[in-house]
């Protein structure tokens, strides 16, 4: 699976009122149901939380573990199916930290119902699992391989977004950096737990000019493993002044292409990639990208 195939994102205000619900003051895991619509990029697919369900008088049951009874999941499930969206399970690891795998109970409770979930709303179930400890999240989608057969298929990327960015990444699709002399200084002004949930982001530069430039250079030289270009102009005479990239022998030439050259140059991370876009970011192709 590519790194970047499967991703999620949800409010910086939905993640705390998760939170509020899913970890609980006894320590007993807690569940609830959610909403999310699909955004669908050139190479991602995600799921953008809408909303919670929350559960009523009844609806689950707690005994350390946590289950739900089937009028909870016929209740979210036509919430799901009346609104046009798709439907995930939220629940807790209290004592989890950082991206948690499935448990036995977990892996049964998502895989059997993911069958209903892609009949009634005509998208893969989610599961989403809260880490206690740090309120780090982990995410998986639930595809149909065979006949009443479904499989998890792995995000790389939780993103919750705010006044902040708050990323967790899944370390087997995207894993931390190896850290070298070439960053040394740079990760001594964030730490290397900030320097690695900033560098794993996949970062779009739209236009290849002098600002453009200046910026993917310097996201190049600071570690980041995933650029994107996008600009569909030619190097010209008159921005010899200002391009620090190019040169007279680049005249002629396409931006993108120029400053991918420079940044394969000067790059620091040990897996550095630049995807080139030749398209104005009002262009489709360019805009999914």
């Amino acid at each position: 699976m590519s790194r970047g195939k499967f991703g999620v994102a949800l409010t910086e205000e939905l993640h705390e009122a998760a939170k509020d619900h899913l970890l609980r003051p006894d320590g007993q895991e807690d569940i609830c149901f959610a909403l999310w619509r699909q955004s669908t990029g050139a190479t991602r697919q995600s799921a953008l939380i809408q909303s919670l369900i929350l559960p009523r008088e009844g609806d689950r049951l707690l005994h350390g573990n946590v289950s739900f009874t089937p009028q909870f999941f016929e209740r979210a499930l036509a919430e799901a199916a009346a609104a046009g969206l798709g439907l995930a399970m939220l629940h807790s690891h209290p004592a989890g930290t950082g991206w948690q795998e499935m448990s036995e109970p977990d892996r049964v409770a998502e895989s059997s119902n993911a069958g209903a979930v892609l009949g009634a709303t005509g998208r893969p179930f989610l599961g989403m699992t809260l880490g206690g400890r740090d309120a780090a999240w982990s995410a998986r989608f639930w595809a149909r391989v065979a006949p009443r057969t479904y499989e998890s298929q792995w995000c790389s990327c939780v993103r919750v977004i705010g006044e902040k960015l708050s990323p967790t990444f899944m370390p087997a699709l995207a894993p931390p950096p190896t850290l070298d002399s070439t960053t040394v200084r740079t990760v001594s002004a964030w730490g290397p737990a900030t320097h690695a949930n900033l560098v794993r982001l996949r970062v779009g530069i739209i236009g290849a000019g002098s600002t453009g430039g200046f910026v993917a250079e310097a996201l190049a030289r600071t570690g980041f493993e995933d650029l994107l270009l996008v600009d569909f102009d030619h190097i010209e005479i008159h921005n010899l002044d200002r391009l620090g990239y190019a040169t007279p022998a680049d005249i002629g030439k396409l931006k993108v292409s120029v400053l991918e050259r420079c940044l394969r140059q000067g790059a620091t991370s040990a897996k550095f990639d630049v995807e080139t876009m030749e398209h104005g970011v009002f262009e489709q192709e360019a805009f999914r990208a």
